[in-house]
C-alpha cells in the first residue's frame, strides 16, 4: 500500500502492516500512553488522569530466568522495597527476641524461624498491593493493558499480548518507565543455570538455606542481612568495595556491624564457576584477586546481586533514534525528562544519571504528568534525595558523602561534625553500639550550610526522612543547634553534634 500523507491522516508502514497513527477525527487514541506499570509509571498515569488526560498504561512482566513472575506494581512492590522491608522486619524481630530476655521476658524453648510462614505472609501482602493498584487505575479511569509495549514512532505504540496478539495505540505523548532487572554474570559458567537474583528470593517457597550472596550493593547487603537475621548461614562475596557511591566510612560501619552480627564476608574475591553436585548442593569456585589463590565451598543457594540493567532492548528505541548511553544502556534525558525524540519522555531507573529510588520515580512521574497536561512547569529536583539502606544496622543519608564533599568543595573548605552514640535500647540488652554513628558535613565558612547528613542506627529511615526536609530549606549547622531534641531518642544526637573530625577529639557521646 502506498504511503498516504494528506490532511490529518498519516499512515506508517511497519513490518508488512500499516498503522493509522491518527483516527479519522484527527485526534490520538490517548493523550498519554505510559509503558511500564511500576511505581513511577503508575504515579504518572494516575496523576495525568486526574488532570483530565485520557491515559493508558502498559505493563508486562517477563518471568525471571528461574521462571518467577508477579503482578502489577513493578520492582518495588513485588521484588524490591516492600518484600525486602518485611523480611528485614522479620530479622529485626529475631534480634528483639534475644533482647527480650534481658528485659525480663521469659522465653522457654528454642526460638527458630519458619521461612514458608514468612514467605506466604509477605507474598499475600504483595498480591493485595497488586490488586489495589488495579483498583486504583480503574477508579481513576486509567486504561490498564497487560501487554508488552514497543514504539513504532513518536506517537505510536505496539502492544503484544502473551498469546502474540498485536494492539496499536496512538498518543500525543509517550512516557517510558520500564525500570530495570537484575544482571547475571553470563561469562561465569553455571551462573545463570544455578543462581537466583532479587527477582526470585522473595518468592521462594522454601528456605534458601546456606547462601552465598555475590555483590556488595545495597541489594546484596540487605538480602544478606535479613538472611543472617533469620538464622541462615550467609556469606557475601565482595570484588572491591561495599556500597559503591555511598560514603565509604559509613559503608565500613555497616559491614563491620554485619560481620559482628554473623554475616561472613569474602573480600577481594570473584567467582569463576558454579557447579551443581549430585547431592543438589552448589559448588562455587572463586579466586582471591589479591593472592591469586583458588577456593571452593558448597551452598544451598547462590544469589547474584551484581547490578541491574535497564529494560530498553525490546522498546524499539534505536530504530526511532532515541539516544542511549552506550555504556549503561539507559536513556539520555533532559531536565524535563525529554528524550532526543519529541513527544517521547523517560524517567525513573531507565534514565541516565537518575537515582534508582522508588520515591524519586513517583515524584518525577507526577511532575512530568503535570507538565504534559499544561498544569505546571516545575521540574524534579534530583539533589539531596534521602535514602536508607535496610541492613541489620540501618544506614540513612541525605546530601553529599564525605568523598563527594571533598571533591566539590575541597577538604579545607568543609567541616565535619560527628558522634558515636549508644541507643538507649541497646543498653539493657547489652548490645554493641560501636558502629552507631552520626556525621554532619557542612561548609566551613559562612553560615555553615549542611552539605550531607549520615546516620547509622535503629530506624535510620525514619530519622533521615525528618532531617531531609531541612535540606530543602537550606539548613545550616546553626539551625541544627537551635533545634530542640526529643529525649530519649537516637535522632536527638544529630542536633547535639559538636565535635569536629578536624579537632581529633573523642566523639563518643557520654551521659544520657
Amino acid at each position: 500500500m502506498a504511503a498516504l500523507c494528506r490532511g490529518r491522516h498519516r499512515w506508517k508502514r511497519t513490518n508488512c502492516f500499516s498503522v493509522l497513527s491518527r483516527n479519522l477525527t484527527g485526534k490520538y487514541d490517548y493523550d498519554l500512553v505510559v509503558i511500564g506499570g511500576g511505581s513511577g509509571g503508575l504515579a504518572c498515569s494516575k496523576e495525568a488522569a486526574q488532570l483530565g488526560q485520557k491515559v493508558a498504561v502498559l505493563d508486562y512482566v517477563e518471568p525471571s530466568a528461574k521462571g518467577t513472575k508477579w503482578g502489577l506494581g513493578g520492582t518495588c512492590v513485588n521484588v524490591g522495597c516492600i518484600p525486602k522491608k518485611l523480611m528485614h522486619q522479620a530479622a529485626l524481630l529475631g534480634t528483639a527476641v534475644k533482647d527480650a530476655k534481658k528485659y525480663g521476658w521469659q522465653i522457654s524453648g528454642t526460638v527458630c524461624h519458619d521461612w514458608p510462614t514468612m514467605a506466604e505472609a509477605v507474598q499475600n501482602h504483595v498480591r493485595s498491593l497488586n490488586w489495589g493498584h488495579r483498583v486504583q487505575l480503574q477508579d481513576k479511569k486509567v486504561k490498564y493493558l497487560n501487554i508488552k509495549g514497543s514504539l513504532l514512532d513518536e506517537h505510536t505504540v505496539k502492544g503484544l499480548t502473551k498469546a502474540g496478539k498485536e494492539t496499536i495505540l496512538t498518543a500525543k505523548n509517550i512516557v517510558i518507565a520500564t525500570g530495570g532487572r537484575p544482571k547475571y554474570p553470563t561469562h561465569i559458567p553455571g551462573a545463570m543455570e544455578h543462581g537466583i537474583t532479587s527477582d526470585d528470593i522473595f518468592w521462594l517457597k522454601k528456605s534458601p538455606g546456606k547462601t552465598l550472596v555475590v555483590g556488595a550493593s545495597y541489594v546484596a547487603l540487605e538480602c544478606a542481612g535479613f538472611l543472617t537475621g533469620i538464622g541462615l548461614d550467609t556469606t557475601v562475596m565482595v570484588r572491591s568495595i561495599a556500597l559503591r557511591g555511598f560514603d565509604q566510612q559509613m559503608a565500613g560501619l555497616v559491614t563491620d556491624y554485619m560481620e559482628a552480627y554473623g554475616t561472613r564476608f569474602a573480600w577481594k574475591c570473584v567467582p569463576t564457576r558454579v557447579d551443581k553436585l549430585s547431592s543438589g548442593a552448589l559448588q562455587v569456585t572463586w579466586t582471591n584477586t589479591q593472592t591469586g589463590d583458588e577456593h571452593k565451598d558448597t551452598y544451598d543457594s547462590l544469589l547474584w546481586a551484581v547490578g541491574r540493567a535497564p529494560e530498553t532492548k525490546a522498546l524499539g528505541l534505536n530504530e526511532l533514534g532515541v539516544q542511549l548511553n552506550k555504556e549503561t544502556g539507559k536513556i539520555v534525558v533532559g531536565a524535563d525528562e525529554s528524550t532526543s525524540v519529541p513527544n517521547i519522555y523517560a524517567f525513573g531507573d531507565i534514565s541516565e544519571g537518575r537515582p534508582e529510588l522508588t520515591p524519586t520515580a513517583i515524584k518525577a512521574g507526577k511532575l512530568l504528568a503535570r507538565r504534559l497536561a499544561g498544569q505546571s512547569t516545575e521540574l524534579m529536583d534530583y539533589d539531596s534525595v534521602p535514602t536508607t539502606v535496610f541492613t541489620p544496622l540501618e544506614y540513612g543519608c541525605v546530601g553529599l558523602s564525605e568523598e563527594e564533599a571533598e571533591k566539590r568543595h575541597g577538604k579545607d573548605s568543609i567541616e565535619i561534625y560527628h558522634a558515636f552514640y549508644k541507643p538507649l535500647e541497646f543498653t539493657v540488652a547489652e548490645r554493641d553500639a560501636s558502629q552507631c554513628y552520626i556525621k554532619v558535613i557542612c561548609e566551613r565558612g559562612g553560615n555553615q550550610k549542611i552539605l550531607g547528613l549520615h546516620f547509622t542506627g535503629p530506624n535510620a529511615g525514619e530519622v533521615t526522612q525528618g532531617f531531609a526536609m531541612g535540606f530543602q530549606c537550606g539548613a545550616t549547622y546553626s539551625h541544627l543547634l537551635q533545634t530542640v531534641g526529643i529525649h530519649p531518642t537516637c535522632a536527638e544526637e544529630v542536633v547535639k553534634v559538636s565535635i569536629t573530625k578536624r579537632s581529633g577529639l573523642d566523639a563518643t557521646v557520654t551521659g544520657c
